[in-house]
């Protein structure tokens, strides 16, 4: 699989969300499916030059980048957040807003600014 723009990027993260969901984890054919996803995904996105630095617009815009920054996966910044990787994931797309708790974390081991975070919120 390959990606080649920014739409078939959020497809497969959608992709991605729904095996997530599903439980592929102890599927075979489900994991590789994911396995396949991911590396994809990856590769788009180490494609991407990181300058020109773009200001994010959006709460998972700057997540993203503090991700780059650390060179970390979704998984791992999951983790640093103490939130399960799907939480995050739909955080990551929208389909749920963050809580007191995951603003703080934000906050404090990302160094986001509050207000960039409330804003967004």
């Amino acid at each position: 699989m390959n990606i080649t723009n920014w739409d078939e990027h959020r497809i497969a993260l959608q992709k991605i969300d729904a095996l997530i969901a599903q439980g592929f984890e102890g599927n075979a054919e489900l994991e590789t499916r994911f396995l396949v996803l991911a590396k994809a995904i990856e590769a788009f996105e180490d494609s991407i030059p990181l300058m020109p630095i773009r200001t994010p617009d959006t709460l998972p815009g700057m997540i993203h980048i503090k991700m780059a920054e650390r060179n970390m996966k979704q998984k791992d910044m999951a983790k640093l957040l103490g939130v399960s990787t799907a939480r995050l994931s739909e955080v990551m797309n929208g389909k749920r807003r963050i809580t007191i708790d995951l603003a703080k974390k934000l906050y404090e081991r990302l160094d986001i600014s509050p207000e960039f975070i409330l804003k967004m919120a």
